[in-house]
């Protein structure tokens, strides 16, 4: 196996094979599937957040010509639906929160549809809504366990013990907004019903998810369901799994004579439809002695859910195994609002969940007479925190020097408001940034030896912009022993063997690690020499190292930031991010995904808040206008780096993942930034210019 992994193209800045075709705007996305005689799907949209429908009226939407039907709850196909509320579409007249789906247009061109949309009557009963979520609030209840399977509680000592007996106390609490993830490309999906079987272009991080999703709501087979997605527009989470939209496509294609539905989703629905980060209060409290050694960590996270799905963002997961303490909780609980539903977006809880105890960090650093890193430091556990095991790799302290040593930290003036230039107040600021490891088995991967000499590699997996098309490829080779153009790459499909969705940073060593099985036993069986037509196909085996070891990537994020004296804007002219995170397979698509992150993060920071209207419960900025993300203008000198190394209790690959670490510490470098500018301590994110003006 080792040497099947003696790097040739892996570790090179090799080109995006698929580059050439984005470029010139032949690679096909989901709305650009060639299919004969489409029609188009434009839907009707509750106006009310909780309630019932009492009465629709569809007749002036019939008679527009080029209409072919109109969909209500009331002549929708019936749908196996689970227990999944969100799937139920058009299967009832409840209304769970406002902009779901209560109706839609079928029609011949797009602007009769919408048209045709916009003349629905619906007439609801409303009833009284709850949108608004506090850290008192009456509905507040402890779930069962957090996304991803993760513990609701934990507790270790006497918490309030230690924080009684400690000499130095941290006691706020922080706030992160509702964010929205906003791909470039909108969820798109394509419908086709033939022959009793389902054809789904869609705009998806995993084709086979949305197959597994799909099938059973229609009652069909899972191989009755095929799903394509060889190119994806970016989702950040939001397309890991389908959404309403995708039923609402199948269910109108069910209705349109046999003819393909196509459907994109506008940029105001998808803040209703899509998911979207929950807002979490986190009430963070740090116990120390006096030279700075962390005797108590707790965090209390207070998140929302919808109502009529349950969706619970692990924001406390992270404080679990940061920093050495013997005494710790971690807490969450949500409350069910009449909202829509929130999902994953880049790095579920563990974004969030660093900002308040990495500023709490940073306020604990300034309370000991300590530079924060030196605190961080003191503070580094020999083994994790949380579950006892040694960690396959952590590298957080190198990064730290590293980082230090690049960025000219020693320039930092430990007393903050000290440095002015021209107006603008200069501020350094530095936070650690984490991701946990998952390499998911159940993947497959089929390698053939083709007539040309080359290999076709197939496996189901997904490129969402990330460069999975160009990594796999470079696995493939490696694994092979052969040149990259003698690898034929197939990805995206459900008739391809069956892949993990392209989410929690798992993609690419989990895809590898089942290419390299695939390899593997392909050698094995057809030896140097194959003949044509020779083909194997494997899966990759479980870690054993993972019931060991504690598996999660480092880094440490590092901000100058300026804030103007007079008018309170922040600007970040630098930024830092120096990680640790296992194999890098291709520099050039790494760098990329890092600084995506780190930017994504200085958004976070600075501009992003879905504000909810509480009289309507609606999103009021809904769309890039109202919602701000950062502008080549907003992005200074955007640095990323990491550390050389192979994780080899991580998987065949070595590598740990990279898509999300880059956005986690990112923000709270950022304001542990603008308070060393300012000496105004901000907890609430984003941190925007009325927070600065004294």
């Amino acid at each position: 196996m080792r040497e099947l992994l003696e790097s040739k193209a892996m570790g090179t800045d090799l080109r995006r094979l698929d580059g050439v075709e984005k470029v010139r705007g032949t690679a096909p996305y989901a709305y650009d599937q060639p299919v004969d005689d489409p029609v188009y799907l434009y839907p009707v949209q509750s106006s009310i957040a909780k309630g019932s429908i009492s009465r629709i009226d569809t007749a002036a939407a019939a008679s527009i010509d080029g209409v072919i039907a109109v969909l209500t709850h009331e002549n929708a196909p019936r749908l196996a639906v689970g227990e999944d509320a969100e799937y139920a579409v058009l299967q009832g007249p409840e209304v769970g929160f406002r902009g779901q789906f209560v109706g839609a247009v079928i029609a011949r061109t797009p602007q009769a549809a919408r048209h045709a949309a916009s003349l629905v009557l619906v007439h609801y009963e409303a009833q009284e809504h709850d949108v608004f979520l506090t850290a008192q609030h009456p509905g507040l209840y402890a779930p069962e366990e957090a996304n991803g399977g993760i513990a609701t509680d934990t507790s270790v000592g006497d918490v309030e013990a230690a924080l009684a007996d400690a000499a130095v106390v941290i006691d706020h609490s922080y706030r992160t907004p509702a964010e929205h993830n906003n791909p470039m490309e909108p969820h798109t999906t394509v419908a086709v019903w033939s022959g009793g079987e389902l054809t789904l272009y869609d705009s998806t991080q995993g084709v086979h998810p949305v197959r597994q999703a799909m099938a059973p709501l229609f009652s069909l087979e899972p191989g009755q369901v095929h799903v394509i997605a060889p190119h994806v527009g970016g989702g950040f989470g939001s397309k890991g799994l389908p959404h309403a939209h995708v039923v609402l496509a199948a269910l109108a294609a069910k209705c349109s004579n046999g003819r393909p539905v196509k459907f994109a989703l506008t940029r105001q629905q998808m803040f209703a439809l899509a998911g979207y980060r929950t807002p979490t209060i986190q009430h963070v409290r740090l116990g120390a002695t006096v030279d700075g050694r962390l005797t108590a960590i707790s965090q209390e996270a207070v998140a929302q859910t919808s109502r009529i799905k349950e969706f619970v963002e692990p924001t406390a997961e992270p404080a679990r195994m940061m920093y050495a303490a013997g005494n710790r909780r971690t807490t969450h609980r949500v409350a069910a609002l009449d909202v829509p539903i929130p999902s994953w977006m880049r790095a579920p809880g563990v974004c969030p969940g660093m900002f308040g105890p990495e500023v709490a960090m940073d306020e604990l650093a300034e309370a000991c007479g300590l530079d924060p890193i030196e605190l961080r430091i003191r503070n580094e556990p020999d083994t994790d925190p949380d579950s006892g095991k040694p960690f396959s790799s952590r590298h957080l302290l190198e990064c730290l020097a590293v980082g230090a040593e690049r960025f000219g930290w020693e320039k930092r003036s430990a007393a903050p408001r000290s440095r002015l230039e021209d107006r603008w107040q200069v501020g350094l600021g530095v936070a650690a940034a984490t991701y946990p490891f998952n390499r998911i088995a159940e993947n497959a991967a089929l390698i053939e030896f083709n007539a040309d000499s080359t290999h076709t590699v197939q496996i189901g997996a997904a490129d969402l912009g990330t460069g999975t098309w160009t990594t796999l490829t470079q696995i493939a080779v490696d694994a092979l022993g052969c040149e990259v153009q003698a690898v034929r790459l197939e990805i995206g499909d459900t008739s391809l063997p069956v892949a993990s969705v392209a989410g929690g940073s798992s993609g690419t060593a989990s895809w590898g690690a089942a290419i390299i099985a695939a390899a593997v036993a392909f050698r094995a069986e057809h030896g140097d020499d194959p003949v044509r037509g020779a083909r194997t196909r494997a899966s990759a085996a479980a870690d054993p190292a993972a019931d060991h070891y504690a598996m999660h990537s480092f880094g440490a994020q590092f901000a100058e930031v300026q804030v103007h004296a007079d008018t309170g804007e922040v600007r970040v002219p630098r930024m830092l991010g120096v990680f640790s995170a296992g194999r890098i397979i291709n520099p050039r698509t790494a760098r990329s995904q890092f600084i995506g992150g780190m930017t994504m993060g200085i958004g976070m920071a600075l501009h992003e808040e879905s504000l909810m209207d509480e009289r309507f419960g609606i999103f009021t900025n809904h769309d890039l206008a109202g919602y701000h993300i950062p502008t080549h203008a907003d992005i200074g000198e955007v640095e990323a780096t990491w550390l050389e190394e192979t994780d080899h209790r991580a998987g065949p690959l070595g590598a740990r993942g990279i898509g999300e670490i880059g956005i986690t510490g990112a923000a709270a470098a950022i304001a542990n930034a603008t308070y060393n500018a300012t000496g105004i301590r901000v907890r609430e994110l984003p941190l925007t210019p009325d927070k600065f003006i004294y």
